[in-house]
């Protein structure tokens, strides 16, 4: 049977606890050998996924490939080491590529690291503010439509180097690159479609065919072969690689592809002429759609670790880690780095229980480039969109997408329409202001639908005798939150003349609000200025702190609390009743 663990939630830890709270609780748990062994598996297998993937989203975003590596080697083994889920591995993904590429086209490589500083402080004070709990509450329709945007966006996107177009520079957002990629479509060459369309091919076949080797692991070196065999056969046969596409300045060398060197220390800003408020100022939206979308992807894919490992992870510690990643990464050269989905449950898979496996698969991403850099660059262009096409794919989860638009209310398939829509044709931050906007007025909604209330005089099922005459029974079930709360006071306005005492039944009233709290007073005011003993009964632990907060407390002939309907109704029949009319207490009709 497995074997449950939990490690401290996020708001019971201490802010000094917070830092490698995973490593932590692994660690005091008992770590041994064999658990050594299956971490450094795991970080094997997860290394060997990396690599590939951190080249190709880094040339998505439009930077030279070594950046990605860098940024999986720092972030990755910071991250681990600092944050608050066992198995979570942080590094560039591809949900940012539709928010880093528009950047790095607009700032350059130095905007683009200077803007992961920024979103780095600002994920460190959204895990010192607790603000880790608060990721859970974006309801997944926005979640599945900006992701699902997202993967529309990267695959459309890797068309230009998967069928070698020639595409104009310039162009910033989605819709004109498309537009572009359409115009440009004659371009294309068949040598560069040939070695893409192979690698997409071996990609899908190969989890069927061997299911326990990543399929890029085979996929891409085969790319590099038969591109390098079939130049050699014919001299015309020709396509795009990382050594032929990207060079890097090394002294006064020049090195084609990645160089072979760990991340070495660089001042983010160098490239820039100014770094003052103005353009802190400019980078400062970029910057914040950053951590924000690096918050909810880290987190949801905490939340799927957990579910495959049985553990809990703290989310404001992971936060905290997340932030002071981005902090240091962009001194590397790495561009902003969040948890990746795919390499967590890759992790997990292949036997990983603790930060160590994401720590290790950082290293070994640096020795393969420490050792086998200069055959990398022979990977072809195509190849690693073909990669990146599969990614996209496998993100916009379209069983989802489509059966929330099957089966979900209509307004959930709204939402998510819209921040798919969204999110292809404007900016992720804007489709999530707007979804989450959406989701939080179809919940008031909702919550208005779900407020009840019902006025009951004389007998009724849920009463335990009959009411005498003068005593009212008003029955209010659901939250009373904002709209909720007007809807569920108006009924009282219905009150004839002879109602000498209302019984406020709240016992299925769960939570009340700022909006509810001025609605019932409201309400109580109203009972008072024309003589009706208000008797709340049953008040559940939360609208009884908030009541009391607000000052609501007994005063005689106008409110009185009593703990359930019973005695209310005794205090009520006191009140109406001349004392041998009384019912004894406990009748029952």
């Amino acid at each position: 049977m497995a074997r449950t663990r939990y490690q401290v939630g996020g708001g019971s830890l201490s802010l000094a606890a917070l830092p490698a709270a995973a490593l932590r609780a692994t660690l005091r748990e008992g770590y041994g050998a064999s658990d050594l062994r299956r971490d450094i598996v795991a970080g094997v297998v997860v290394g060997v996924i990396a690599l590939p993937l951190s080249m190709a989203l880094a040339i998505a975003v439009g930077v030279p490939p070594q950046h990605g590596i860098y940024t999986a080697i720092v972030a990755g083994a910071i991250v681990a080491l600092l944050g608050g889920s066992r198995t979570q591995v942080t590094g560039p993904t591809a949900a940012f590529i539709v928010i880093l590429a528009p950047i790095q086209a607009r700032f350059g490589l130095s905007g683009l690291l200077v803007s992961g500083m920024i979103a780095g402080a600002l994920l460190v004070f959204m895990g010192l503010l607790r603000l880790g709990r608060l990721i859970e509450f974006i309801p997944h329709p926005v979640t599945t439509g900006f992701t699902a945007g997202i993967a529309t966006v990267i695959a459309v996107l890797q068309l230009g180097d998967l069928l070698g177009i020639d595409l104009p520079a310039g162009a910033v957002h989605f819709p004109e690159r498309a537009l572009d990629l359409v115009r440009s479509a004659g371009s294309a060459q068949v040598q560069e479609a040939f070695v893409g369309g192979l690698t997409l091919l071996l990609l899908l076949a190969l989890p069927r065919l061997a299911p326990r080797v990543p399929p890029a692991l085979i996929a891409l070196p085969v790319a590099a072969l038969v591109a390098v065999v079939l130049g050699r056969i014919d001299p015309g046969f020709s396509v795009a690689t990382i050594a032929g596409r990207f060079q890097t300045e090394i002294g006064n060398t020049v090195v084609a592809g990645i160089p072979r060197q760990p991340p070495l220390p660089v001042w983010p800003w160098a490239g820039l002429s100014t770094l003052g408020l103005p353009e802190l100022r400019e980078l400062l939206p970029g910057a914040f759609a950053i951590a924000v979308l690096g918050a909810i992807e880290s987190l949801l894919s905490a939340v799927v670790a957990d579910g495959m490992t049985h553990t809990k992870h703290d989310p404001d510690a992971e936060l905290i880690a997340l932030g002071v990643g981005n902090l240091i990464t962009p001194f590397f050269g790495g561009i902003p780095a969040t948890g990746a989905i795919a390499r967590t449950a890759a992790c997990v898979g292949s036997g990983g229980r603790s930060p160590i496996a994401a720590a290790t698969h950082a290293v070994v991403v640096l020795m393969v480039v420490l050792m086998l850099a200069p055959l990398i660059g022979y990977v072809p262009m195509s190849a690693l969109a073909a990669l990146l096409l599969v990614v996209a794919w496998n993100m916009t989860e379209a069983k989802h997408f489509l059966r929330i638009l099957k089966v979900a209310p209509t307004s959930d398939a709204l939402v998510l329409v819209v921040c798919y829509v969204l999110t292809v044709f404007t900016d992720m931050v804007l489709a999530i202001s707007v979804g989450v906007v959406l989701a939080s007025l179809l919940f008031m909604r909702r919550m208005v639908e779900v407020a009840h209330a019902e006025l009951i005089e004389g007998e009724h099922p849920a009463l335990p005798r009959p009411l005498p005459d003068g005593v009212l029974v008003y029955d209010v079930s659901g939250p009373l939150f904002f709209g909720a709360a007007e809807k569920a006071m108006a009924a009282l306005g219905q009150l004839g003349e002879g109602a000498r005492v209302l019984i406020m039944r709240l016992h299925d009233v769960p939570a009340i609000d700022s909006t509810g709290l001025v609605a019932l007073e409201s309400a109580l005011d109203a009972l008072w200025r024309r003589g009706t003993l208000a008797i709340l009964c049953g008040l559940r632990p939360q609208p009884a702190r908030v009541l009391r907060g607000a000052g609501l407390v007994e005063s005689a002939g106008r409110l009185l609390m009593r703990s359930d309907i019973r005695a209310a109704l005794d205090t009520a029949e006191a009140h109406v009743l001349p004392g041998d009319e009384q019912a004894p207490a406990g009748t029952a009709s």
